[in-house]
């Protein structure tokens, strides 16, 4: 805690957003003064927020008490110093620190997202493995809508058109947005975050951004960061960002691809190919294992109506 106390003070920052993600990917948690969130070194908030669907509703009752005290006790929220991260956009200075969620025995919660994948990791590591992943995510832009019951429009460009048609890999539709996308990647290399390529998908606005290749846990803090990011830069340019898998009825529906590998933690070798390149009896059971079982992990990777949509 001293050097993230030493880094807060060199930046001069006044704030610091205490964040944990739910199962959805938004960021909840508390707005405190720096102050304030250097005396108690956390924070606490209802284990029930990581059950809010991406309304901010929570599940039925029955499954909600059945996976929750029913007394609706408080998590203990510890920050990881190796997630802390400046807020570009605010107008103060402003960090965002990501924390871990605890039981009051110093239990793992069960229920975080981020406890799950640093337990499968826990897996890997046990076996001597170094998994590696790359994501893509794709997102359109749209006109701002204050009626969710109206269809997206694409946004103005620099030309003052809308964009129409499709435009895959075209450099010119990615480029009429581009006072959007260097405020991006500006607010994105502050914060550190390792995105590689930008490129026009499919759909009109349709875009995607590619990850570099990298640990799991540190990509899914990055997407989950590059999201907000992307967004606030968005709203400052008066369009809005969207990653929903399906958001407009008649264009291409949007994803996150998941690059995937894994290492030799030792030697630092695929374990997915043989000497002479071949694929490797581990790799076909990888493949097994994905058809056998992603079935039934789809709702986690897809829990939204609009989802099954695409």
């Amino acid at each position: 805690m001293k050097d993230l106390e030493s880094w807060l003070k060199e930046r001069r920052i006044t704030e610091v957003e205490c964040l944990v993600s739910d199962i959805t990917g938004i960021a909840r948690g508390k707005i405190t003064p720096v102050s304030k969130f250097m005396a108690e070194k956390g924070m606490r908030l209802p284990e029930s927020v990581l059950l809010q669907t991406v309304t901010g509703d929570y599940v039925e009752d029955d499954l909600y008490y059945s996976l929750l005290d029913p007394a609706d006790i408080d998590m203990v929220c510890k920050p990881d110093i190796s997630a802390v991260y400046p807020v570009p956009w605010a107008l103060e200075p402003t960090a965002q620190v990501i924390h871990d969620c605890y039981d009051k025995m110093g239990n793992p919660i069960e229920l975080s997202c981020r406890n799950q994948l640093k337990r499968v990791l826990a897996l890997y590591a046990e076996k001597g493995w170094k998994p590696v992943v790359a994501p893509e995510m794709e997102f359109y832009l749209t006109k701002r809508c204050e009626d969710p019951d109206l269809p997206l429009q694409p946004p103005i460009g620099r030309s003052g058109r809308q964009e129409t048609g499709r435009q895959s890999f075209s450099i010119d539709a990615a480029n009429e947005f581009d006072p959007l996308f260097e405020d991006m990647y500006d607010w994105c290399e502050a914060q550190g975050l390792d995105i590689d390529t930008l490129i026009h998908e499919e759909g009109t606005a349709q875009m995607e951004i590619n990850f570099r290749h990298g640990d799991p846990l540190m990509l899914a803090d990055q997407i989950f960061l590059f999201k907000r990011t992307l967004r606030e830069a968005a709203l400052k340019h008066d369009v809005a960002a969207t990653f929903m898998a399906k958001p407009i009825t008649n264009e291409p529906g949007s994803a996150m691809h998941i690059h995937q590998s894994v290492l030799d933690a030792t030697t630092g070798r695929s374990i997915f190919a043989n000497d002479d390149g071949s694929m490797s009896e581990l790799f076909l059971h990888h493949i097994g294992g994905l058809q056998r079982y992603i079935p039934e992990a789809l709702p986690l990777m897809a829990p939204n109506v609009n989802s099954f949509r695409r």
